[in-house]
């Protein structure tokens, strides 16, 4: 009997355990089926974030690519530039300073004074837009007076052999006026730069062939006088205007000869009609003095001008082979003048046509070794105490002339300069010593030397002038 009763209650506890053990069983299936739907939907979620992303990234490299490449910005030997990636958009800025000296000693009676000063002082901005389109701005504050030298635009659809400049810039005329002032061998420009026009407002058609191998130039300007610069005024004063020509050549370089690849020759000309325009007076190269000016006013007569036809002349070139450097150019100035006696003394006009001309040669030897070159030295090492390197050194020569119309002084007090105040010819020399840096920064030394025919009362000449000018320059 006990043994029934306990076989039933054996049963009844297995009975009730299987259908325990099934019970859990259900819940853990059930908890994992939710583990894994819960992942099956995060998995969802995933891939629609991941696919959304990666549309982000789609918009964004097509966004990338509807702009093209990113622009360029950065500094370099041409100075600092931003730039569009095909460099159809460039923007460059740059610059130069000359902070200078002037020192007389032969000057006893301190006429002139010792002075430092600021040369010149330039920014230049300049670049090219939609790739044929280039433009230039240079302003200069040198004095503490703002004078814009550049403001031109040059256009060249057609590539080098056709372009068509206008603005204000260099009339194509003087070959070191047209070199630029951080290229020169000495401090001040030469006799025959006293001749030339300087910046003119203007429209000039020119092109080069074969990487400079010839240069063609024309332009129409308003006119400036010997020597002047259009900077008080822009805008003409009267209808005459200044047509300009000039032609240079490297006619050697296709030969490949070291001895003869920088040999340059050319030949330039303005012709004009001027109207009533004050001609220029000139100063020693040191600008201390006039050493020859055309009458002013005086109880007698008007003050001279230029009236009538103008004609200038200019045959040039120069030659670069290794160290060595040359440079010759001769100017004739050829005027119409006129001088009119005043109401209150009536008589006759004076009229002439006066020529005046000049002519230099100067040399240059690079003592360190380097290239010479018309557009400036580069120096193989910079100065660096340090490494024992000192940069490049150029010693520099120069003798010039320049001749003044006798015509001038004919005529007594109508005369149309005075023989007691104005020379007839002045001749010069100088010698330089240009230490060079680095590529930026050069350091000049001159001693110049001017002697004079005329010019002082009783017929005696205008005592000699003798001038040290320094100048260090920073250019980028």
């Amino acid at each position: 009997m006990m043994g029934w009763r306990k076989a039933i209650g054996i049963a009844a506890g297995a009975v009730q355990g299987y259908f325990g053990v099934q019970a859990a069983t259900d819940d853990a299936v059930l908890r994992r089926l939710q583990e894994l739907e819960d992942k099956v939907q995060y998995m969802n979620d995933l891939e629609q974030e991941v696919k959304l992303l990666k549309r982000r990234v789609e918009v964004k490299e097509e966004t990338e690519a509807s702009k093209g490449p990113a622009p360029l910005i950065g500094a370099g030997p041409d100075g600092f530039f931003l730039s569009s990636a095909d460099k159809k958009w460039v923007m460059k800025l740059r610059g130069y300073y000359q902070a200078d000296t002037r020192w007389y000693p032969s000057d006893g009676d301190h006429a002139s004074t010792d002075t430092f000063l600021f040369r010149r002082i330039r920014p230049i901005f300049e670049g090219t837009l939609a790739e044929w389109i280039d433009f230039r701005i240079m302003p200069d504050f040198a004095g503490s007076n703002l004078v814009v030298q550049d403001a031109y635009t040059n256009l060249h659809p057609f590539g080098p052999l056709v372009q068509l400049q206008a603005g204000k810039f260099k009339a194509p005329f003087g070959l070191e006026r047209l070199q630029s002032a951080t290229a020169t061998m000495f401090t001040e420009r030469g006799f025959p730069t006293y001749l030339v026009p300087n910046r003119d407002v203007g429209l000039m058609v020119w092109g080069e062939f074969g990487e400079g191998l010839f240069t063609y130039q024309f332009g129409g300007f308003n006119g400036v006088r010997d020597s002047g610069n259009n900077n008080n005024n822009d805008v003409d004063t009267d209808d005459g205007k200044d047509l300009a020509l000039r032609f240079f050549a490297q006619p050697f370089r296709p030969l490949g000869n070291e001895w003869l690849d920088n040999l340059g020759v050319g030949i330039a000309a303005t012709y004009g009609h001027q109207n009533e325009q004050q001609p220029a007076s000139f100063r020693t190269p040191a600008a201390s003095t006039n050493f020859f000016a055309y009458r002013g006013a005086t109880a007698a007569f008007a003050a001279v001008t230029n009236d009538g036809e103008r004609f200038r002349f200019s045959p040039q070139g120069y030659w670069y082979v290794g160290p060595f450097g040359l440079l010759a150019e001769y100017v004739s100035s050829k005027t119409h003048m006129r001088r009119d006696p005043l109401p209150a003394a009536p008589g006759d006009s004076s009229r002439e046509t006066l020529t005046n001309t000049a002519w230099q040669v100067e040399a240059s030897y690079v003592l360190t070794g380097e290239n010479a070159s018309y557009k400036g030295l580069i120096p193989a090492s910079n100065f660096n105490l340090g490494e024992r390197t000192w940069g490049a050194f150029e010693v520099a020569a120069r003798y010039g002339e320049i001749d003044f119309d006798d015509d001038s002084f004919s005529g007594g007090a109508a005369s149309f300069a005075d023989p007691a105040v104005s020379v007839t010819q002045a001749q010069g020399w100088t010698v330089g010593l240009n230490w060079y840096l680095n590529r930026y920064i050069r350091v000049m030394a001159n001693f110049d030397h001017t002697w004079f025919h005329g010019g002082s009362a009783a017929g005696r000449d205008r005592p000699s002038e003798d001038t040290i000018l320094t100048r260090l320059q920073l250019s980028y």
